[in-house]
Formats: structure tokens, sequence, C-alpha cells
């Protein structure tokens, strides 16, 4: 039978089948050995046998059999319980076919064509068993309920066992999927380490390395013109030597934020600030209200940010103080702000500036807001402010 999945439901179903069926046919003999209907009962009996023999390979190749060959083995069925005399145990072919009727049909169908089976058994045994008929229709319906309830168990669990091996096999799919896209997540977040060592680069060793080149030059040049500065600019380039060193090792601290400490933010921006990056025509002063708490993610996001916008002071602004201001109880902001000559900021943005680019990605990277305020002449004032969790880049 096409629906047949589970062997031991098979073992099961072909034994009972066999057991009514062997059942019926050696009762015939007993009952119509000495009557002239014995040969067409058995004759009968065979090609019932034979249609359910081989109702599961013609119904595999034509899936609409199955209602033709309920119907003529329904028909065989009644013809051989009409056969005179005690005829009632044919009746039991019915069981057998209630069984292939629920692994067939939906259930409102078999439970139709169970009541049509007991009410013509009733009309064709009331002639024979009179009072004894209602007894035992419903025993041979009973066991149509039987069978076809079992089958109809067996159907609905086959069907949930073929559901959950299609769900199994989608599953698997969206595991390959997710592993898919976890690795491409990986790769993004190697792609944005790169992003993140190379900006970091930028704005604080390269900026350091390309100011001592510039010194090493000036010092070779004033040693043919003017030797008695050329010490000056040794000792410059002696401090930015140790500026560079001093900013590697904090590249290389960042990479550990497990060991960030509280208050990291506000005191590397102290030992950075009096480290003698700026010229002296320059004064930066930092105020600091509040102690976080800041993630450090954040933290080192917000000195990065600090650290590019004076830079920025230094090439560009052309002023001789800055404030830098670190606001860390509710609501978060930082501002850097100078009263230099200011720059056009739509022009900078579409000339696409590397240090106002950076600002922004690494503002966006830690969930806060960059505004940048400047106009030729008025001064330049940066504020970073932590962004409210629904309006935050995921």
């Amino acid at each position: 039978m096409k629906r047949l999945s589970d062997r031991s439901f098979q073992w099961i179903y072909y034994l009972a089948a066999s057991f009514y069926f062997g059942a019926v046919f050696l009762r015939s003999i007993l009952v119509y050995r000495d009557s002239p209907e014995l040969i067409w009962v058995l004759g009968l009996l065979l090609v019932w046998l034979a249609l359910f023999a081989s109702e599961p390979g013609i119904t595999g190749r034509w899936s609409s059999y199955f209602s033709v060959y309920l119907v003529i083995q329904t028909i065989l069925a009644f013809i051989l319980l009409s056969t005179p005399g005690y005829s009632d145990f044919f009746a039991s072919l019915f069981a057998i076919l209630s069984m292939q009727v629920m692994l067939h049909l939906n259930t409102k169908i078999g439970a139709a064509w169970i009541v049509l089976c007991a009410l013509g058994m009733a009309l064709l045994m009331t002639k024979v068993y009179k009072s004894q008929t209602i007894a035992l229709v419903l025993i041979y319906t009973a066991a149509n309920v039987f069978y076809s309830t079992y089958s109809r168990a067996t159907r609905r669990a086959q069907e949930a066992q073929a559901q959950n091996q299609v769900l199994a096999q989608e599953l698997e799919k969206a595991n390959q999927k997710l592993q898919t896209y976890s690795t491409q997540l990986e790769q993004l977040a190697v792609a944005r380490e790169r992003n993140r060592l190379a900006r970091d680069l930028h704005d604080s060793v390269t900026q350091t390395v390309f100011s001592m080149t510039l010194t090493a030059q000036s010092a070779s040049l004033l040693l043919e013109r003017d030797p008695t500065r050329v010490e000056a600019q040794l000792d410059r380039l002696s401090q930015l030597a140790r500026n560079a060193l001093a900013e590697m090792q904090l590249l290389i601290t960042e990479l550990k934020p497990e060991e960030t400490a509280r208050g990291w933010l506000a005191a590397t921006l102290r030992r950075y600030l009096a480290g003698g990056r700026f010229p002296e025509s320059l004064s930066v002063s930092l105020g600091v209200q509040g102690e976080g708490p800041l993630r450090p993610g954040e933290e080192q996001g917000l000195f990065h940010i600090i650290q590019e916008a004076l830079n920025n002071v230094v090439k560009h602004a052309q002023a001789s103080e800055a404030q830098v201001q670190i606001h860390l109880t509710e609501p978060m902001w930082i501002e850097v702000e100078d009263q230099g000559r200011g720059f056009d900021l739509q022009q900078a943005q579409s000339s696409g500036r590397v240090g106002l680019l950076s600002m922004h990605e690494r503002a966006a990277e830690i969930g806060w807001g960059l505004q940048i305020i400047t106009s030729p002449g008025a001064g330049t004032r940066i504020r970073v402010e932590k962004l409210p969790e629904a309006e935050r880049q995921v």
C-alpha cells in the first residue's frame, strides 16, 4: 500500500488481514461444502483476494484507482453477504477494507463508508437473523471502527513523521544558512577591525611618524645652515619618538579591553595632553564631569574622536586655545571646541576628508551621535552625544 511506510504497521496490517481472510475462506468451505454455491463463493473470494493483493501496486501508479477498487471490493463483500444461509461472517471483509479506507481517504469519507456498510449489513441480515441482526451489526461495525481508528492513528503518525523530516531538512538548511551568515559576520568583523586599526594608526602613530620625518628633515637642513638650532630639533625628534612609543603602547592596551579600568578615558586623556604632543602656541584644557559608566569600546572610540579632533585643531584651526569637555552624567556628551579659523563644513564633507569620516564612523559604531558646528572665521565645536537605544544604528 502506498501509505504503508512503517514496517511494524505493515506487519500488523497484513497479519490481521490474513487472519480475517483465512477465517472467512475456511468458514466458507465449512458452511457451503455440500452446497452448489461453494464454487462461486470461493471464486468471488479469490477475486477479492487478487484485487486486495494488487491494490498497492496499481494505486502507486494510478492515484485515483483506490476509489474504483473500494467500490468493487464493497460490492463483492455485499454479494457474498447476501449468499443464502448463515453468511454473516463475510462481513469480516469490511474490517480489512476499513483499514485501507482510513489510509487513503479522509476521516469524514471513511466514517460515511462505515455507516453505509452498517446499514447494508442490517438490511441483508434481517431476513436471516431477524432479532439477532442488531447485535451482529454492532459486533462487525465495532471491528470496522476499531481497525479504521488504528489505521487513522497510524496514518497521522506517519504524516507527522514525514512533516518532521521536512522540518528537519528545512532546519538543516537554515543551520547551513546561519553558518554561512556567521562566517560572513566573522569576515565582516575582521574587516571592521582592520579598518579600526587603520584609523587608529592614522589618528595617532602615523601623524607622529610624519612629524618625526619633518623634524628630521629640518634638522638635516639646519645642520648645514644653522648648526646651533639642530639640538632643539633633535630634542623635538626625541620627544616625538617617545610619543610614538606611547601611542603604540596605547594601541596594544586597547586590544585587551578586559583590562580597561573605570575612568580610563579621563586618565588616558590627561596623559595624552601632558605628553608634549602639541605646539607651544596651543593650550589645551580638559574638564571632566561624572564618571560614567562607559563600556570599554565607548571609551576607546571617544578617545580617538577627541584625538582626531585635536589633530585637526593643530593642522587646520590656527587656534591658540582648545577646550575638551567630558560630561559623563545623563545626558552623556563630549565636546572639543576651539576659537580658530573654522571651515566650510559642506565643502569639507564633499571632499571626503578622512578625519571627519573617521569621527563619524567611530561615533556610529559605539551608538553615539556626532555633530560638527563650524563656519569660516567662527571656530569649530565638535559634539558627541550618547543616543537613546531606539536611535542607535544596528
